[in-house]
């Protein structure tokens, strides 16, 4: 009986493995809301040529709990590792992992990290993952090298990566392999969905619209930087990259900005800024917040727990002042936005 069991447990667990790997083997197509920069299918990584490491000690992990777009945790990078046979390159403190979960059990993954490589030159990598459930969630690495660089061909190539986040060691590593695209193929097909009637979080900034105008006094922001990381002219222009450090928040929300994220920044006319960090509120809150657009015309949205005291500003609509001269950093004024 004992021998019958265990024969049949054997047989049991050689199909669930290859069940497993039939299932990793298949193309995952991306709900169009989040395309991950791979519409027509995102192969599994395993299939390609393991191009190089990334190990990443956290500063910090947290669970922000349910916003408007799911259950959102975010988990900050100190200085890390890149290992491998295309590249070799040290993880600059700051890296942000944004990741989300959906009520029917959809995964989306954002990063944005930079790199320092070891010719001395800076790159910025944003990467979008994407997975039907947590068990093959997939992230598509996307890299911009400056174009005359060492490491230029990194622009055009196909990359997609396996995610371990440790909460409980504080670590994030991911492994990175070069792939080929898949030709479409709806037989082998895993289809990504979102659930119905919940909104979508975007990959690109809010926009001013015509009309809008600055109104009453929401927050101040003090924020303090790290020198600039250039990584020069790349495949989407001429980006610069200015870390923050932390900072000091008044108004209507007091508390500070949190060491992570940056001022990712397109310099080519007209200059774009793209700042994407974390504030932790007094009361405890941490709330992610992007603040771009054009000198002039910059937006900024926040995200925030709906069932927690500063929800309101999952709702409203808000418009910044360009940076100015802080206390030992840069100053910025968020207003409601008035038509």
């Amino acid at each position: 009986m004992i021998k019958r069991f265990t024969a049949l447990a054997g047989a049991l667990a050689l199909v669930w493995c290859v069940a497993q790997a039939q299932g990793t083997s298949r193309v995952l197509v991306p709900h169009a809301a989040w395309d991950c920069g791979m519409p027509g299918g995102i192969p599994s990584p395993e299939g390609g040529t393991l191009a190089f490491r990334i190990d990443i000690p956290l500063d910090r992990a947290a669970a922000i709990g349910k916003t408007p777009f799911g259950e959102r945790r975010v988990a900050v990078g100190k200085d890390g590792t890149v290992t491998g046979a295309r590249l070799t390159a040290t993880v600059m403190p700051g890296a942000l992992d944004y990741e989300l979960q959906l009520a029917n059990g959809t995964i989306e993954i954002e990063q944005i990290l930079v790199l320092k490589a070891d010719d001395g030159g800076y790159l910025l990598v944003r990467n979008a993952g994407v997975g039907a459930d947590a068990r093959d969630v997939r992230v598509v690495v996307d890299i911009e090298a400056p174009n005359s660089g060492k490491y230029a061909a990194l622009n055009t190539g196909h990359y997609v990566a396996r995610r371990e986040l440790n909460t409980a060691a504080k670590t994030l590593s991911l492994r990175v392999y070069e792939v080929t695209p898949p030709a479409p193929n709806a037989a082998n097909a895993i289809r990504v969905t979102k659930p119905a009637g919940v909104p979508m979080q975007s990959w690109n900034e809010r926009k001013k619209e015509p009309g809008e105008k600055e109104g009453q006094m929401l927050i101040r922001e003090n924020v303090t930087l790290s020198p600039s990381q250039s990584v020069g002219a790349s495949k989407r222009g001429n980006r610069n990259i200015i870390p923050i450090t932390g900072g000091e928040l008044s108004g209507r929300i007091t508390g500070k900005v949190l060491m992570g994220g940056a001022d990712y920044q397109d310099l080519d006319p007209p200059a774009i800024i793209d700042a994407r960090y974390l504030w932790q509120t007094a009361d405890g809150e941490i709330i992610l917040v992007r603040n771009a657009g054009p000198f002039g015309a910059l937006v900024p949205t926040f995200e925030a727990r709906v069932d927690g005291p500063h929800a309101y500003l999952n709702k409203g609509r808000y418009l910044s002042s360009n940076p100015a001269m802080g206390q030992g950093g840069v100053g910025i004024t968020f207003y409601d936005s008035i038509n």
